[in-house]
């Protein structure tokens, strides 16, 4: 009892999570309320982007049920073993690992909750990840058991929240906000994908998803707002062949976007130390976004 009223004005202390990457500087969880809103996309290019700034990085692709990673990454051939440790696959200057390599393309998997779990230890513990300084986490959509599995086995450094900029998808993104902050993970920002849409013969800008709508968020809620993705065809081709934007036309304004972002969040990471919102005053927040709609 002493030791909750110790806590009791400065909010619930993170618990003690087992490191199964103690090579990892941090790890970051890349997360979405909701599916359709190119998280992978998003996860991949940022991998890529921290990679060309010379920081060593891992992209572990937690979506188990449904692993785009390494048709996004262009990577085909799976993961070698060695003293009964899995070596991850690299390109584009990422080590890469995800449940595509390991299963037949048309399994589907129809796992519960246990079995997730110890799969998703594996990719941690059995892996060679090696010295990273980044581990980014590409994670279903929602709030199940991948997200919670994950807080109980890494220390997080902090989550990444992909949106778009339409009320539908805020208002699910809000939802995974407040479960992080239930487990204590701290939140580095909001990224709003599919942002604007520019036309490549007139130049006119197109808002089809609405506009704003991740910034005005990350205002109300106290969180920072990590930067704006357009909709563009060559970000979707990228994924598509393999080439994400940052590697296939690293001079483009899309791959300067994910490159500010990237920059942002290693800034994000350098202040780890310093104080931010507690639980209590962000969950308030979150409450208060809800019933003000």
């Amino acid at each position: 009892m002493a030791e909750e009223q110790s806590h009791a004005h400065g909010g619930p202390q993170p618990q003690a999570v087992p490191n199964l990457v103690p090579g990892v500087k941090h790890v970051i969880a890349v997360s979405s309320g909701k599916g359709g809103v190119g998280k992978s996309t998003v996860a991949s290019n940022l991998a890529c982007a921290l990679a060309q700034t010379g920081a060593t990085v891992g992209l572990l692709d937690a979506d188990l049920y449904g692993p785009n990673i390494p048709m996004m990454m262009g990577s085909t051939t799976g993961p070698e073993q060695r003293d009964g440790k899995i070596i991850p696959v690299e390109n584009h200057g990422v080590k890469l690992i995800s449940m595509a390599f390991l299963v037949p393309e048309e399994t589907p998997l129809v796992w519960r909750g246990p079995m997730v779990h110890q799969y998703l230890q594996a990719f941690f513990r059995d892996v060679l990840w090696g010295e990273l300084d980044y581990l980014l986490i590409d994670l279903p959509p929602g709030t199940g058991d991948v997200q919670l599995s994950l807080s109980q086995m890494v220390p997080l450094a902090g989550a990444i929240t992909v949106t778009t900029p339409q009320e539908v998808a805020l208002y699910d993104v809000r939802k995974g906000m407040a479960m992080f902050q239930k487990v204590n993970v701290p939140l580095l920002g909001i990224i709003e994908n599919m942002s604007f849409f520019v036309c490549g013969h007139c130049g006119e800008r197109t808002e089809i998803f609405s506009h704003g709508g991740g910034e005005r968020a990350a205002e109300k809620l106290g969180v920072p707002f990590l930067g704006s993705i357009p909709i563009d065809p060559a970000i979707r081709d990228g994924g598509d062949s393999g080439h994400p934007i940052v590697v296939a036309n690293p001079a483009s304004p899309q791959a300067a976007a994910f490159r500010e972002i990237a920059k942002k969040v290693a800034e994000k990471l350098g202040e780890a130390g310093k104080s931010g919102p507690s639980v209590e005053s962000l969950l308030k927040k979150i409450k208060q976004s809800f019933t003000s709609n």
